[in-house]
């Protein structure tokens, strides 16, 4: 399974980004994907994930600002964030899970204040 995620880059504070992450290969195994995240210093830590049935789970601190969803037709997962903040600067990474574990390469989000 490859995962090739896109859609970050810079934004002001309470600006939006939405995060898009392609997953390719042997999907029959996969039944949970999302995306992490890991600020210089922090160790890596969970945003969001969806369950192949589109069950979300949000991490405390993005709940009410960021919302996933996931198009399973398209192998495809999105990460809508809203209502930035500086502290959600970070490097996201996708996650996909089941029998293995797979992760992207990591897209970079910076929000300025």
């Amino acid at each position: 399974v490859q995962l090739v995620e896109s859609g970050g880059g810079l934004v002001q504070a309470g600006g939006s980004l939405r995060l898009s992450c392609a997953a390719s290969g042997i999907m029959f195994s996969i039944n949970l994907m999302g995306w992490y995240r890991q600020a210089a210093g922090n160790q890596r830590e969970m945003v969001a994930t969806i369950s192949s049935g589109g069950r979300p789970n949000y991490a405390d601190s993005v709940k009410g600002r960021f919302t996933i969803s996931r198009d399973n037709a398209k192998n495809t997962v999105y990460l809508q964030m809203d209502k930035l903040k500086p502290d959600d600067t970070a490097v996201y990474y996708c996650y996909a899970g089941g029998s293995y574990i797979y992760w992207g390469q990591g897209t970079q989000v910076t929000v300025s204040s």
